[in-house]
C-alpha cells in the first residue's frame, strides 16, 4: 500500500500517477475515487486507502460517478509478481472463477480454496469472489455503455446469475441503475464493441503498434496506417481486436468483435497485456535516465496468448505461417487480412506438431528445459508472455546493465529499436 502521505499529497495535486495503485474511499460520503478525482477534497480523517476496487466495495463504498475508479489501469503489481497473489489476480481477470469457480482457480495455482482466500485478503484486502463480483459489474458497465444489446444478454455476458443479481450488483456498486447507465450508451457498429483501454502516460503508443505489425503473421494479425489488428482465441471462442492510436489521449481505441461475449472480459485482459498498458512508465523512463530521454514511453510488447508466443519461438515465423495457414479455424466473419485464429493445442497435437501450454500464471521456470528452444526464446518469453521486467536479451550488447535493473527489459526496446521478437 502506498503511504497515505503521498496518497494525500497526490490528491491535492490531482495528480493521476496514483489511478489503479490504490483506491480512496471517504467515510462521510460511504463513495470511493481514484486519487486524482477532481471533487472537493475531503477531510483526511475520512479518508481510507484500499489496494483494490473490490476491497473498497467489500467495505461497502459504492464507486464515484464523476472519476469511475474502478476503470482506471490497473495497478503494474499484478502483472510482474510471480508469486500466488500475482498469478491469482491474473487468473480472475482473465475470467476464470467465472469458468471454473474459486475451486478451479485454487486447483490451476496449486493451493488449496482457503489458500487462496486468506493470501488474497491479506494483499489486495478481497477474497476470490469478491474481485471476480468487481470485474463483472465492470464487464456489465462497458456493455451498457458501449453497445445497444438487451439487457437480458448482458446480464448472461457478464456472468450474472440472474437478472436481479444483476440490478442489485449495479445499484450496490454504482449507485444507479443499469437503465440510467444504458441512457449514456454512445453509437456503436454493428456487431463490435468500440471501447477505450487507459494508461499510465508517458506512452509510445505508435512505437507499440509497428512493433506488434513488424512480426504480424498473415491470417491472425495485420498492420496498416498505424493500426493493428489480430484474431483472438479466448475461451468460449474466437474474435477479432482492432487498436489504434488517439493522439492527445491517456487511452488506446480498441474494437472488439466477439463470438461469444463471455469473453469480453478475457479480450480485455489479454489486450491490456498485449500492449503493456499497466505499466509505471514515469518510473521505468526515470530509472533509465538519457536512454529514454529520446524516446519516452517506449514499452514492452507482450502476448495475447503464451502459449502461442511459445510456438512461435519453437517453430520460428516462417513455419509458424504455415501451420497457422493449414491448422488455424477459419474465422465465421473475418475482419479485413485477419481470417483464422490461431490454431489451438489439440489441434496442434493432431498434426503432430508439438504445442505446449503456458497460461499467465505460469512460473518462470516451468518452460525453461524444453528441448529446442534456444536462450534467446526463453528470455524473449520470460519478457512478453511471464512480464518479467528484467529481462536481457543474449544477443543485446547491454552497457551500464546494472543501473538499469529492474526495468532492463524496457531498455532492450530502445537498444533493439523496433521491440523483441
Amino acid at each position: 500500500m502506498i503511504a497515505e502521505d503521498s496518497v494525500y499529497a497526490a490528491m491535492e495535486s490531482r495528480d493521476s500517477r496514483f489511478d489503479g495503485w490504490v483506491f480512496v474511499a471517504v467515510t462521510t460520503t460511504r463513495i470511493y475515487c481514484r486519487p486524482s478525482c477532481p471533487a472537493v477534497m475531503p477531510k483526511r480523517e475520512h479518508l481510507q486507502l484500499y489496494p483494490t476496487a473490490a476491497a473498497a466495495q467489500v467495505n461497502g463504498f459504492r464507486a464515484c460517478k464523476r472519476c469511475r475508479p474502478d476503470a482506471a489501469p490497473g495497478s503494474p503489481e499484478w502483472n510482474l509478481r510471480a508469486d500466488v497473489v500475482g498469478r491469482a489476480m491474473r487468473l480472475i481477470a482473465d475470467g476464470v472463477i467465472d469458468r471454473e469457480g474459486v475451486a478451479g482457480l485454487a486447483y490451476r495455482l496449486g493451493y488449496s480454496q482457503r489458500q487462496v482466500y486468506r493470501q488474497l485478503v491479506a494483499e489486495v484486502g478481497a477474497g476470490p469472489q469478491a474481485l471476480a463480483r468487481a470485474q463483472r459489474a465492470q464487464t456489465a458497465r462497458v456493455l451498457l455503455e458501449s453497445t445497444l444489446l438487451p439487457v437480458s444478454d448482458i446480464v448472461f455476458a457478464a456472468g450474472f446469475g440472474s437478472v436481479r443479481q444483476f440490478n442489485d450488483t449495479i445499484r450496490q456498486l454504482y449507485g444507479t441503475t443499469p437503465s440510467e447507465l444504458r441512457a449514456r450508451a454512445g453509437p456503436t457498429t454493428s456487431g463490435a464493441i468500440a471501447l477505450r483501454l487507459p494508461y499510465r502516460p508517458p506512452m509510445d503508443v505508435a512505437f507499440m503498434l509497428a512493433a506488434l505489425g513488424a512480426e504480424a503473421v498473415p491470417g491472425i494479425a495485420e498492420y496498416e496506417n498505424g493500426i493493428y489488428r489480430r484474431s483472438l482465441v479466448l475461451p468460449y471462442g474466437t474474435g477479432v481486436v482492432t487498436l489504434a492510436e488517439r493522439p492527445g489521449s491517456t487511452y488506446v481505441a480498441c474494437e472488439l468483435r466477439l463470438d461469444d461475449l463471455r469473453d469480453l472480459p478475457a479480450a480485455v485482459g489479454r489486450c491490456r497485456r498485449l500492449l503493456d498498458l499497466d505499466a509505471d512508465q514515469e518510473a521505468i523512463d526515470r530509472c533509465l535516465g538519457p536512454l529514454a530521454e529520446a524516446a519516452p514511453g517506449r514499452r514492452v510488447p507482450g502476448t495475447v496468448d503464451p502459449a502461442e508466443l511459445l510456438t512461435r519461438e519453437l517453430l520460428g515465423p516462417e513455419r509458424l505461417a504455415e501451420v497457422v495457414e493449414r491448422h488455424g479455424k477459419p474465422l465465421a466473419t473475418p475482419v479485413g487480412g485477419v481470417t483464422r485464429g490461431f490454431p489451438r493445442l489439440d489441434a496442434l497435437k493432431e498434426a503432430g506438431l508439438r504445442g505446449v501450454e503456458l497460461g499467465t500464471e505460469a512460473d518462470p521456470d516451468q518452460f525453461r528445459a524444453l528441448p529446442g528452444l534456444t536462450e534467446r526464446a526463453a528470455a524473449v518469453i520470460r519478457m512478453r508472455a511471464l512480464r518479467d521486467p528484467d529481462v536481457v536479451l543474449p544477443d543485446v550488447s547491454l552497457p551500464d546493465a546494472d543501473c538499469w535493473r529492474p526495468w532492463r527489459s524496457y531498455a532492450m526496446q530502445h537498444l533493439t529499436g523496433s521491440g523483441p521478437g
